[in-house]
């Protein structure tokens, strides 16, 4: 035999004894269950709200985001919610679908909001909350979300800048005196 292909050979051996140690070594790890959750895309004008409902028992603590929580706390972009949507008149808004439902303390809930101002975050919080909820039970939740208007999309939108016009999409330059 050539010496190359002895060397080739010889080679050959060396990388499959070490392809048979990295077998070995996947096989040791242990799989991580995640908790079960339901997921769905909230959004309203140009706020996107992606909501995760984690379905916990009664005594049980579920590690969101490398945090645990318990039953009932929602984190909006990895902070509590009351310091996200300040006041009392936002936290009746985003509790309506739960208080709906009668879910209000069923669920952790994690919420990753972009876009948009504070006001159309949070009405995409409360449509994707609504989309996640009629996921876990559709025959019974769709029907009342659907009539207190949570599972509408409101399709207004900030109009496009229009050519000609000023800095508005509908405001005009002004016209010469003279």
């Amino acid at each position: 035999m050539p010496a190359a292909i002895i060397r080739i050979k010889r080679n050959w051996e060396q990388i499959n004894k070490y392809m048979t140690t990295t077998t070995e070594t996947t096989e040791k790890t242990e799989k991580i269950t995640e908790p079960q959750f339901y997921q769905a895309i909230g959004r309203r004008r140009e706020a996107t709200a992606r909501v995760r409902l984690y379905v916990v028992s009664a005594e049980e603590m579920v590690k969101v985001n490398g945090k645990e929580h318990k039953r009932g706390s929602i984190m909006v972009n990895e902070r509590p919610i009351e310091k996200y949507f300040a006041g009392e008149t936002a936290k009746k808004l985003y509790l309506e679908p739960f208080r709906t439902t009668n879910t209000l303390d069923r669920f952790v809930i994690s919420v990753k909001v972009e876009g948009g101002g504070l006001n159309g975050q949070m009405f995409a919080f409360i449509h994707g909350v609504a989309r996640a909820l009629e996921k876990i039970d559709r025959e019974h939740y769709r029907p009342t979300l659907k009539r207190r208007g949570f599972m509408t999309r409101d399709p207004r939108a900030k109009q496009r800048r229009k050519a000609g016009f000023a800095q508005k999409s509908r405001k005009r330059k002004q016209s010469p005196k003279r």
